[in-house]
């Protein structure tokens, strides 16, 4: 760690206005996030074009002050988190929508940009950027990209990696690679672009971004069933791939407890529908009719009714038991106010091993400690799963190892992956160590050393360079 220099600083502030460089009590209204340390550095950096985000990278490569790029803030893997003499270099002021075009049916959008307003902005001509996730009001697009998130249409429409068809970054030297391609067939040479999908700002600042969109169904459906196996939640989301109205938008698994933890935090209920099944399965039809999608639904649960007769189900009836029902699955809130700082995990499995898996873990977990029994939820039609400890954060670090082993040291074997969907950031570079390819790792440190030969680029995150 080294002070920032007054000269460093004044320098930023002709760079992008005195307003927007934060220091000391400023930088402590601002909003944390979801971690405590992701403003620690204590200097908030706020541009508002690729331009002045170049100008302000060139003073860091300039000065070797180390930079970590930040937005939504809403990361569950320390990959924003800073520290004294490091710069955070906020993108909320590239939130603009800059371009839809409807007949291309792409969009391009500032970094800052929540997914929230492109999909508010793509609805108004019927279209939709093709993802969704549950902090769509806060996650932005940059931080999206960044991290390769995925959400709940990853099964059908892919993770950002397959709508992002072009964009600009920031490199470390504070030169800008701009690629905003607009097509689909690009077959041009490397396609670079994949350097900064899932690199977390490692190797450059992202800056805008071409999203592909898609048509935003007429009428959407959702139905709960409560169902007695994994196995037959599997089959249900097979059946309902193939309904004979509308598509499958998402496919939601909500195992018994975390369930029953976020019904009884939301007070809901309903007459006839036990919460005592094993696991519970959430999904969503899109179509040209609402009639038709409900009729769906109905040879659907009379088609699994006849597989697994203990089975039991709602099919939502109005705009607002809809609501409720998504509620149940996306206010994951719920219990971390219920255990604070509890540790999670993100992991993607082969659907047919999901249910040895599953019982693996449960079992080894409560070999280790009888009174755990997480809560498992997530995007089963893809196979990630999100586990959390019903333990209050944060845990010894011996524990943390062997619940790790536990829930790692099979995946890449099975063909899996220990971080599906949030990234690697700070916390998961040991998992990263322990579990992928020496070459693999090898290769990714000649890229950084390449681009970024100081290390400048948000430093001790995703890998140990």
């Amino acid at each position: 760690m080294h002070a920032l220099t007054g000269e460093f600083l004044d320098a930023l502030r002709t760079a992008v206005g005195a307003a927007h460089v934060a220091t000391g009590e400023a930088v402590a209204l601002l909003d944390v996030g979801w971690n405590p340390h992701n403003l620690d550095a204590g200097v908030v950096v706020s541009p508002a074009s690729t331009q002045e985000v170049a100008a302000v990278v060139r003073l860091c490569a300039q000065h070797g002050v180390p930079l970590v790029p930040q937005a939504g803030r809403t990361g569950l893997v320390g990959g924003s988190i800073s520290h004294p003499g490091e710069i955070v270099l906020s993108l909320l002021r590239l939130n603009h929508v800059e371009a839809i075009d409807p007949q291309e049916r792409v969009a391009v959008v500032g970094a800052g940009c929540t997914l929230q307003a492109l999909q508010d902005a793509a609805a108004v001509h019927q279209l939709e950027p093709g993802i969704d996730l549950a902090a769509r009001g806060s996650a932005t697009l940059g931080g999206m990209v960044s991290t390769n998130a995925g959400g709940v249409m990853a099964f059908r429409n892919g993770v950002m990696r397959h709508r992002v068809l072009g964009l600009e970054a920031v490199l470390p030297d504070g030169s800008v690679f701009h690629d905003l391609t607009r097509v689909v067939k690009n077959s041009a040479g490397y396609d670079l672009k994949h350097l900064f999908i899932g690199a977390e700002g490692t190797l450059g600042v992202v800056t805008r971004v071409v999203v592909k969109l898609d048509p935003l169904p007429q009428a959407t459906a959702t139905a709960l069933f409560g169902l007695p196996s994994v196995e037959a939640t599997l089959d249900v989301i097979a059946l309902a791939l193939q309904a004979k109205a509308g598509h499958l938008r998402a496919a939601e698994a909500l195992w018994r407890d975390f369930m029953q933890l976020n019904a009884q935090a939301l007070h809901w209920s309903q007459e006839g529908f036990s919460l005592d099944q094993p696991i519970f399965l959430l999904l969503k039809l899109g179509g040209a009719d609402e009639a038709a999608l409900q009729a769906a639904f109905e040879q659907l649960f009379e088609s699994t009714l006849a597989r697994y007769p203990s089975s039991t189900g709602i099919i939502a009836s109005s705009q607002r038991q809809e609501t409720e029902l998504w509620h149940l699955r996306e206010d994951t809130d719920i219990v971390y106010r219920a255990y604070p700082q509890a540790p999670s995990f993100d992991v993607s499995v082969p659907l047919s091993r999901i249910p040895a898996y599953v019982a693996q873990v449960q079992a080894e977990l409560a070999a280790l400690d009888a009174t755990l029994q997480p809560f498992i939820f997530g995007h089963l039609a893809d196979g990630n799963l999100h586990i959390i400890l019903n333990v209050r954060g944060p845990v010894a670090p011996e524990r943390a190892q062997a619940v790790e082993h536990i829930l790692y040291r099979h995946l890449q074997a099975l063909g899996g992956s220990f971080s599906a969907e949030h990234g690697v950031g700070s916390k998961r570079i040991g998992a990263m160590n322990d579990t992928t390819n020496a070459t693999k790792l090898a290769v990714m440190a000649q890229v950084k050393r390449l681009l970024d030969p100081q290390g400048l680029m948000n430093p001790g995150k995703v890998f140990q360079a």
